[in-house]
């Protein structure tokens, strides 16, 4: 009888010691179905359950779902799948992670772990860390005699020629290059890059200066009006990177600027461009500038309101750690932010693009939030409003950049 009694404890005391945990994440790709198939390996491990809260794609759209779940005390998630830039901003709704990491935290790279590092809090562990590159139909570039394009004017006529070239073949569906134009933080991205690559700074400066009003950052807009329409298509307005990764898996775009994410994807068995392209980096204004791909990545965050914190920071652990990392790398081919994978043989035979990935990322220019803090969010919806009024015909870029920059130090005010 005292067996039986001493068993009954113990499954009581595990159902007790078990967490129900929430779990919110992007839906971008096949990200969701990853989690799922890791929280299993999870679940069994620990006993604890995790519930997904699916989120829309669009970064700029969970962001404002998280900050209005926070600013209330939500206590129905645990855990947030956070983006690189939002570290400064929502920082105070978040658990410190740093004594809970202190195990682990020399494996990641000092840059991505200082990225999410707010008044000495470790606030977010990083999960993959991203940077876009130009992905190029290879099989395409080598019917017509074509090397990848270094700099955004031979961007434009190597993608010109082809589209014509494959419409009068018969592929009347083929664009030159697309992009994410859609007025959201994607578009801030693409914007910076084709700016800073351009010799026309970041927006804000590190040490706070708007710089955005040049003539160089003016240009560089204005370049890429000139794409819509004619090497990509008017829908380019509304695209983000599951849009332009439609058009581009389906075999209809010559070249594509995205994330790592659409590597594996596009290697996929139900791809018409499996094995016919390759990546590089993205293109300059002019041969000696430097290629600018803007800073992503994703991270874990555990809500303070959460009732379940040590069961939470045991999911954020888990799912940072080395072998959901290569598993991610090797299914989803995101690029890890633990250094020890950058030499791994079965991510390198998987992912062979990977290893020379690392420089791209590395060298990745930052969006400003670090300066900005609180008031970025603002900084990035007045830059892709400009970048998205000039693309749309609405005014040129140095009158939408003169305006924006009014408006950049109008919100700064006495400082950031």
């Amino acid at each position: 009888m005292a067996a039986v009694s001493a068993v009954s404890m113990i499954c009581t005391l595990n159902l007790a010691a078990a967490a129900e945990l929430s779990f919110a994440a992007s839906s971008t790709g096949n990200n969701l179905e990853f989690f799922r198939k890791q929280f299993a390996v999870f679940e069994e491990k620990t006993g604890h359950k995790v519930n997904i809260v699916s989120m829309p794609s669009s970064s700029s759209e969970q962001f404002s779902q998280y900050r209005l779940w926070l600013a209330a005390g939500n206590k129905d998630v645990d855990v947030y799948q956070t983006d690189v830039i939002w570290a400064p901003q929502l920082a105070d709704q978040f658990v410190d992670l740093k004594e809970a990491a202190k195990d682990v935290v020399e494996q990641f790279f000092p840059s991505i772990i200082a990225s999410q590092t707010v008044n000495d809090r470790l606030v977010a562990l990083p999960m993959y860390t991203d940077a876009p590159a130009l992905y190029y139909r290879k099989d395409l570039l080598e019917k017509y005699g074509k090397q990848p394009p270094k700099t955004w004017d031979e961007l434009a006529e190597t993608a010109k020629e082809i589209q014509e070239k494959e419409r009068a073949a018969g592929q009347k569906d083929m664009w030159g290059f697309v992009f994410q134009g859609n007025s959201y933080e994607g578009l801030t991205c693409n914007a910076l890059e084709w700016v800073k690559s351009s010799g026309g700074g970041q927006i804000v400066e590190p040490d706070g200066t708007i710089s955005i009003n040049n003539e160089k950052a003016a240009a560089a807009i204005d370049r890429a009006k000139g794409w819509v329409g004619t090497i990509s298509p008017p829908g380019v307005l509304a695209y983000q990177e599951e849009e332009s990764r439609g058009v581009w898996q389906t075999g209809n775009a010559v070249f594509m600027r995205n994330w790592p994410y659409a590597y594996s994807l596009g290697n996929g068995a139900d791809s018409a461009v499996k094995d016919e392209f390759d990546v590089t980096t993205l293109p300059v204004a002019a041969l000696g500038d430097k290629p600018s791909s803007a800073l992503g990545g994703w991270n874990l965050a555990v809500s303070k309101y959460s009732d379940e914190q040590q069961a939470a920071i045991e999911l954020v652990k888990f799912l940072a750690s080395k072998d959901v990392q290569k598993a991610r790398a090797i299914e989803l081919s995101n690029l890890p932010t633990l250094v020890a994978l950058y030499d791994d043989k079965d991510v390198a035979a998987a992912q062979p693009f990977m290893p020379e990935w690392k420089p791209i990322f590395q060298d990745a220019v930052p969006r400003p939030s670090a300066i900005a803090k609180v008031k970025y969010n603002e900084v990035s919806s007045k830059f892709w409003t400009a970048v998205h009024n000039t693309l749309s015909g609405n005014g040129t870029a140095a009158e939408n950049l003169e305006i924006l920059e009014a408006d950049l130090t109008t919100l700064k005010g006495d400082n950031w």
